[in-house]
């Protein structure tokens, strides 16, 4: 994550994890949003929670929708330096106990120390830079797609970086589509957000 530029998912562990934060990068709202921000957890144990409904009224609804009831937003920080967040999710409403608290700070840890630091392995040892350039290639590929739509939509809609960005993130939503397949429409030219229309089925 980014104060400056737009944020991406790196990982998820199974379909309901990627849908959260595919939420939560395209509506901009949410856990992970709110902790990156603060720069402290976000514990939400219970979705269906009157006051989150009213804070995060879209992304709540659609989360349980998701199949998730809580999630804990973890931020990735050492000192200054925050590169991003950890999310955790439970199908269940509750809270963490003093042991998955911890559990999940020391994970929170360690994918810090992974994210600052791709050059050391498990060992100790540096890694060896291809493999390090492949474990990054598809997520430098899913954020070069998404900065190049944002900047064919600031010329097609003549708006900034930021209004394209929300464009892109709105036009996702409001069609049930990952961020990503969108911003390859409009990379492709199959799709114009000017006229909203849908990817055209033809051969180029």
């Amino acid at each position: 994550m980014s104060e400056t530029a737009a944020s991406h998912p790196l990982c998820s562990t199974d379909e309901i994890s990627g849908r959260l934060e595919e939420l939560q990068l395209t509506l901009g709202e949410g856990p992970c949003v709110a902790a990156f921000t603060q720069q402290s957890a976000v514990l939400t144990p219970d979705l269906r929670n009157g006051d989150l409904q009213d804070h995060w009224p879209v992304f709540a609804d659609a989360a349980l929708e998701a199949g998730a009831r809580a999630v804990f937003s973890f931020p990735l920080q050492v000192g200054a330096i925050s590169p991003g967040v950890l999310d955790l999710y439970a199908h269940a409403p509750g809270t963490l106990n003093v042991e998955e608290l911890a559990d999940a700070l020391a994970f929170a840890d360690m994918a810090t120390l992974v994210l600052l630091d791709t050059q050391i392995d498990a060992t100790g040892a540096p890694r060896d830079e291809d493999t390090a350039h492949e474990d990054t290639e598809d997520v430098g590929g899913y954020r070069a797609e998404i900065d190049q739509a944002t900047g064919v939509l600031t010329i097609q809609l003549g708006i900034g970086i930021e209004d394209a960005f929300i464009r892109l993130r709105a036009y996702a939503f409001a069609h049930g589509r990952h961020l990503a397949d969108v911003a390859t429409d409009v990379v492709s030219q199959r799709l114009h957000l000017a006229d909203d229309t849908d990817p055209a089925d033809r051969d180029d």
